[in-house]
């Protein structure tokens, strides 16, 4: 059996609050998400999104069963935060965690 499939992004910004406040409910019309402090998950494309506020920076984590779902789940959550952040020029840039055989 599998281990499930992770990769995370973390984007620096000086004002990672703001485009989580812009992301989640712009997400949420779609899906429910659940908040819990700085971190909002949902399921998302047939996998788990995260998108956690820290300290400068916005991380991004994609959760799934198998390549093509983390690659939808990161689609979703790169896409519309890279539009959120075009005047600003943020880049998601994910990395795959490894995988315990």
């Amino acid at each position: 059996m599998r281990d499930t499939l992770i990769s995370r992004a973390d984007v620096v910004t000086g004002a990672p609050e703001r485009y989580a406040k812009q992301l989640v409910p712009h997400l949420g019309r779609r899906t429910e998400f659940t908040t819990d402090g700085a971190t909002s998950t949902a399921a998302i494309a047939g996998g788990t999104g995260v998108i956690e506020v820290g300290d400068g920076v916005l991380t991004l984590v994609a959760e799934a069963p198998d390549a093509e779902t983390l690659a939808r789940v990161q689609d979703v959550l790169g896409r519309h935060l890279e539009r959120f952040g075009q005047r600003n020029e943020l880049a998601v840039v994910w990395m795959t965690a490894p995988t315990a055989d």
